[in-house]
């Protein structure tokens, strides 16, 4: 393996920021999914969560509802995959390395499908506002909650790519040639 004097920070940094961020997150996910076992196994939510949707409901709003469970269950091997692959990163494994990068790509369409989704979504809720008789304008809020939405989902996949693309240059991949 290469001496420890050819390691770039960067990869250093990187792998330590995601090894806590992913950690945290998968002790996150296991509770959720401990909780959701433990509360939503009951026969009556069972019944709730397959009864057909109210009226007015987006398709994939109501596809999550009734199979939210199977979304975290995702959420907890992501973070673990995310967790093995980071101190893959941080041992300088070339298999985290690619994994990382189809992480950070999948980051980059969770966040472009979410924004579409959440837009989506804005607009559904805005509608159903404007027929609620004597409802507050939710207008200028459903705007401000868009952009910035928007700001949040194309800057971090914005950082994604930049993670991915400096991954994927040659300096950092000799790192990684064993």
């Amino acid at each position: 393996m290469n001496g420890t004097s050819n390691r770039s920070s960067f990869v250093t940094v990187v792998a330590w920021i995601f090894i806590v961020l992913s950690g945290l997150g998968t002790l996150v996910s296991i509770m959720q999914n401990i909780m959701i076992q433990v509360m939503f196994n009951a026969t009556e939510m069972e019944k709730a969560m397959h009864a057909a949707p109210p009226p007015g409901v987006p398709p994939f709003a109501a596809f999550m509802t009734s199979h939210f469970q199977l979304l975290f269950v995702a959420f907890l091997i992501i973070s673990v995959s995310m967790l093995a692959s980071s101190i893959g990163l941080l041992k300088r494994k070339n298999w985290a390395r690619l994994i990382f990068i189809g992480l950070m790509g999948l980051g980059i369409l969770w966040n472009l499908g979410g924004l579409v989704l959440q837009l989506t979504m804005y607009s559904s809720m805005q509608s159903s506002f404007a027929n609620v008789p004597d409802a507050a304008d939710m207008k200028s809020f459903m705007i401000a909650m868009a952009v910035f939405s928007v700001i949040f989902a194309l800057g971090f996949s914005v950082l994604f790519g930049w993670i991915a693309k400096r991954l994927l240059s040659p300096s950092i991949v000799t790192e990684f040639k064993q």
